[in-house]
């Protein structure tokens, strides 16, 4: 038997040892049965110092680790043809995702705007769900029914302020930006009276507490009193007004308001001048109003002052300074001699004239913005409006802080409360009308759709407690008023 030398056993040894390490994976599409009797005869065919037992764990290690490769193989064409699936629906925007010629920036980038464009699809379909979501609720939600009654058309501009009569018959009355203030039926919508006093913007109207007397306010620097006699005409048939939720909305455009030229208020017989012309100021009077028994009358000015006036001579009884900037309005209590103004410097003020040896003035700071109106409400509550978007509920016998605090989403103009059902109506620069209680909770939003509602900022509003058919009157820079049927249900109003 021949023995083999020592150089030729160590080179075997080696040679076997590299063939022990020469295992190989290889991708592979056969069966478990294949794939188990393809590792036998790989096993068989070695010779290594390896127990049995390792090497069957080794081998079922290298089998997982294939069927891992295999999944990831199958993952890659599932992800081939949602390419080309994206590649079809971007097919019109002119872009496509070529898995095998792109480099991987090239595909991070297109990935990246390709994901940008579905993110803005899916905000957009997720912003209209929502709005149909929300618009449903407040459908559902609604605290009361708001009805449009009667429209007003007949200024050839802006309308400032709107007013009621106090007195029979019970007239609405509109101040204009074009130089005039109409009288109106509200019953029939008809153009009763016209005041051509003015040579500037008329800013404000109000009626004498007990007589057929008007009292407006004007950019041409004066506050005019004046008569009017008035004869109602007999009332027509109502027009069928669609009865519509207060939280209903639909946008419209400018080009669909109504056109003043060609009115009815061309037709309608003019006053040409008044009674009496109070003329102490030296800017625009943006508002003025009657102290309680009519006997005078107090006006708010840009020139940063407001004035008392004595109604029969005319004469200058009080001039009222402290703001720091123009005067925005003035609104007297119903039945006190106070007065409250309101002003740019973001404040508003308390005059208190009950004791004629002594005028004390309240000087009340909590908006941050341009306060544009501040009116008296039952028993010692006084509400302030304001640029910076909330409205707020006073206390008279505590300045320091108010007891409730509404915000809204745009500037208020000249709010009115409603005394006996204290109900606050907000007019907004958005074109909204809002109604909410004394506490603060929101009943209702004015219907505003094609059809109905102001087409641009709302100016003012005017409650009319005693009319049967208009309860609320709004006018707005869309040249024209509405009156406004409310109905909040008893339970409401107590809670």
């Amino acid at each position: 038997m021949p023995i083999e030398s020592g150089s030729c056993a160590s080179a075997r040894q080696a040679k076997q040892k590299r063939k022990s390490h020469s295992l190989s994976i290889r991708r592979t599409n056969s069966s478990e049965q294949e794939r188990a009797g393809l590792q036998r005869d790989m096993l068989e065919g070695q010779d290594s110092k390896l127990p049995s037992s390792i090497r069957n764990t080794l081998l079922e290690l290298f089998g997982q680790i294939e069927r891992e490769f295999e999944n990831l193989y199958i993952e890659n064409l599932e992800l081939r043809r949602e390419i080309d699936t994206l590649n079809e629906r971007l097919a019109a925007e002119g872009q496509t995702i070529d898995g095998a010629e792109l480099s991987k920036g090239q595909l991070k980038t297109k990935a990246s705007h390709s994901t940008s464009q579905l993110s803005q699809k899916l905000k957009t379909t997720y912003k209209a769900s929502t709005s149909k979501i929300v618009s449903s609720f407040k459908t559902t939600t609604s605290r009361a029914i708001c009805q449009l009654v009667k429209e007003y058309v007949g200024h050839r501009d802006g309308i400032w302020d709107v007013s009621v009569a106090k007195t029979q018959p019970v007239v609405l009355g509109t101040a204009s930006a074009d130089h005039t203030a109409l009288l109106w039926s509200i019953e029939t919508g008809k153009c009763l009276v016209k005041y051509v006093g003015h040579v500037g913007s008329v800013n404000s109207i109000k009626f004498h507490p007990t007589e057929q007397v008007a009292l407006t306010a004007s950019g041409d620097q004066t506050a005019h009193i004046w008569r009017y006699m008035v004869q109602l005409p007999t009332p027509q048939p109502a027009a069928d007004c669609n009865q519509m939720s207060g939280e209903d909305e639909v946008e419209i455009s400018d080009k669909d308001e109504p056109d003043g030229d060609g009115d009815g208020s061309s037709d309608c017989p003019p006053v040409r001048a008044p009674l009496t012309s109070l003329k102490s100021h030296q800017g625009v009077v943006i508002a003025a109003d009657w102290l309680v028994g009519g006997k005078q009358a107090v006006t708010a000015s840009w020139d940063r002052t407001a004035n008392l006036y004595d109604v029969e001579t005319s004469e200058l009884v009080h001039s009222l300074t402290g703001h720091d900037q123009e005067l925005t309005h003035c609104c007297t209590h119903p039945t006190q001699r106070l007065v409250v103004t309101s002003s740019r410097d973001t404040t508003f003020r308390l005059w208190d004239f009950r004791d004629p040896s002594i005028h004390s003035v309240n000087v009340f700071q909590g908006h941050t913005d341009t306060v544009t109106s501040a009116v008296f409400t039952v028993g010692d509550n006084v509400v302030s409006g304001s640029d910076d978007r909330t409205v707020k509920v006073w206390d008279l016998k505590n300045m320091r802080s108010p007891i409730a605090t509404i915000r809204t989403d745009s500037a208020v103009n000249r709010i009115n409360v409603c005394v006996g059902q204290r109900i606050i109506a907000l007019p907004h620069d958005n074109r909204q009308v809002r109604l909410f209680d004394m506490s603060g909770v929101r009943l209702a939003r004015l219907p505003r759709s094609n059809r109905q509602g102001h087409r641009r900022m709302v100016c003012c509003t005017a409650w009319c407690e005693d009319h049967p058919i208009c309860n609320l009157f709004t006018c707005g820079f869309d040249r024209q008023a509405i009156g406004w049927n409310i109905n909040i249900p008893a339970l409401l109003q107590e809670k």
